[in-house]
């Protein structure tokens, strides 16, 4: 693979760790985990080889991330990273092409898509993992929120305004907004962790059902 396939994000270089740790507290010592718009391929091929007990399975909508993905894994030594596939969170399948997935996921992890994406996204993310996540399986969702009861930071404001002035159907969204969609999908917020320059970490798993 050559070096000029590898993309670089230096967001994900700095996040990478902190995101790992939480990981890390969260899960087993194997499993599958399917991550959703995985971009450059550094998040996936960190915590692979970081975790050896779990196969990860990389996907995006963009096929021009595939040779990146597969490049940082090699580089990294990950030969837990399976092939990237394509993925589009609004289809009622999933992937987007070939066989659909036969089974199902512990982890599926998704990190900062929400606010780059159209609003519609949330809800197929929502519906696609309440679909594929195995019993007791998490989604683990990483990047900016707006909080009611909690002031925003003016880089997250100034981050928010950049992005609507980019594409008027994204923008940082409300975390009552989002955890109100999962709901309707049967998924509730489990666990909150604030992660360094002002992103959350957020864990959601099947709702219990009332007694």
């Amino acid at each position: 693979m050559s070096p000029s396939a590898l993309q670089n994000s230096p967001a994900a270089e700095r996040n990478r760790a902190p995101i790992l740790d939480c990981l890390r507290m969260l899960l087993g010592a194997e499993g599958r985990a399917l991550e959703i718009a995985s971009g450059t391929g550094q998040h996936a091929a960190h915590f692979a080889a970081a975790l050896p007990g779990w196969t990860w399975q990389p996907t995006d909508l963009q096929g021009t991330h595939f040779d990146s993905i597969t490049g940082w894994a090699a580089q990294a030594g990950a030969a837990n990273v399976r092939a990237p596939l394509r993925l589009d969170v609004l289809r009622p399948r999933w992937p987007a092409e070939g066989d659909a997935f036969g089974a199902e996921f512990d982890l599926i992890y998704c990190a900062n898509m929400l606010h780059i994406a159209p609003w519609a996204c949330c809800a197929g993310l929502m519906q696609g993992a309440a679909r594929q996540l195995a019993p007791g399986g998490l989604l683990v969702t990483y990047g900016p929120y707006l909080e009611d009861d909690v002031p925003t930071a003016a880089g997250n404001l100034a981050f928010d305004a950049s992005l609507r002035a980019q594409d008027s159907t994204w923008g940082i969204r409300r975390l009552a907004d989002v955890a109100a969609t999962a709901g309707e999908a049967g998924l509730a917020l489990q666990q909150r962790h604030a992660l360094p320059a002002n992103n959350l970490l957020l864990v959601w798993a099947r709702a219990t059902p009332a007694p």
